[in-house]
């Protein structure tokens, strides 16, 4: 092969690993978000993750800066609780879930963020629980992102001593704004220690399947 004809192979090669490349980004870009082994917790038998006196997590590290999250977004942190304040003080954004306050009795929720996408909807978010101001544990066992799998929908305090949390299950091909089905977790707080921790106790398909 002479030389032009050669580099003239080679620009094409490297035109169509270039094309190559740009589909899989923007496909992995797009494809929704699950565990590395590629299960949610949501697959596996329900266990408990939360333990009594358990220390509020710190919010993770993020590539924004809290107060550029909280500047973009037109955002500032709850602190009117003390359930808020203490998920504030340990670097969350402090927030109410679907802009309503969820508070029973001695039992309260706070929704806390340490990040935010493009539309300023919530990424590396949790769900915490307290009863009588002490903190019991989380809703999911890791962090959540709006419109990925796994990621918490409304949630509803049903007793003092019950709750429950709906998540969006996506499957392959599934678009950002539409998961196949949605589960729904009851949990409880069991008080019987004198230091009250929130257990799952039940998940069921909602929507879909």
């Amino acid at each position: 092969m002479e030389k032009g004809q050669f580099m003239r192979a080679g620009w094409k090669t490297r035109q169509v690993v270039a094309a190559a490349f740009g589909l899989a980004t923007l496909l992995i870009a797009q494809a929704p978000a699950r565990a590395k082994d590629g299960a949610s917790w949501l697959d596996r038998p329900l266990a408990g993750w939360n333990k009594a006196a358990a220390a509020l997590p710190q919010a993770p590290h993020v590539t924004e800066r809290r107060d550029a999250v909280e500047k973009r977004c037109r955002l500032t942190s709850r602190r009117s609780t003390a359930a808020e304040r203490a998920v504030d003080a340990a670097g969350w954004i402090a927030y109410l879930n679907y802009d309503q306050p969820l508070v029973r009795e001695d039992l309260e929720i706070v929704a806390g963020m340490s990040a935010a996408d493009g539309m300023c909807r919530p990424e590396a978010y949790n769900l915490f629980v307290f009863v009588s101001g002490r903190f019991a544990g989380v809703l999911s066992p890791t962090v959540m992102t709006s419109r990925l799998d796994g990621s918490s929908g409304a949630v509803r305090i049903l007793s003092p001593d019950t709750l429950s949390a709906e998540f969006a299950r996506y499957n392959e091909g599934d678009a950002l704004c539409c998961p196949s089905s949605r589960v729904s977790v009851r949990y409880r707080i069991d008080r019987s220690s004198g230091r009250p921790v929130v257990e799952p106790i039940e998940i069921r398909t909602t929507r879909g399947g």
